[in-house]
């Protein structure tokens, strides 16, 4: 019984851990495969997670809440053909009369879509139109006059 149990190997491997700077003969001397000088080739060198070299950090360079305010933003007010004449101030509509009105906020541009019916003359001072809007306002005898801002 005594000569099975001393013939027995062990489970472990018998391979031992790499030696590392040990002189040239070992294959990792030298450097130690830390590659030259750094942060990194010093001994008790851990980077914290995230960190990025003192570059400030993605989760920092990201905004906290979701998604972002862009500031190229251009907000419409859009106005229907049907609701010319009812905004309208002596066969004039502009974004001053619909800020007036309190329809309209300021900083906004104006749109005219060509949705309902109008039948009296109304000179529109508008930022952009719709093609069907320009035809039923010109049909009953009004006219599109495209406003241009000045920048800021």
């Amino acid at each position: 019984m005594s000569n099975i149990l001393s013939s027995l190997k062990s489970i472990k491997t018998d391979k031992s851990t790499r030696r590392v700077g040990r002189g040239p003969g070992s294959t990792k001397g030298k450097t130690s495969s830390r590659g030259h000088k750094g942060y990194k080739a010093r001994t008790g060198s851990t980077s914290r997670l995230k960190f990025e070299g003192g570059q400030t950090s993605i989760t920092a360079r990201i905004p906290k809440l979701k998604g972002f305010k862009n500031i190229n933003t251009v907000h419409y007010k859009v106005v229907n053909v049907g609701d010319i004449e009812k905004l309208s101030e002596k066969g004039v509509l502009s974004k001053k009369i619909l800020r007036k009105a309190g329809v309209m906020r300021k900083g906004y541009k104006m749109k005219v879509l060509g949705q309902g019916e109008i039948s009296s003359a109304v000179r529109v001072l508008t930022d952009s139109f719709s093609e069907s809007a320009k035809q039923k306002i010109e049909k009953a005898g009004g006219s599109i006059e495209i406003i241009k801002e000045k920048k800021q």
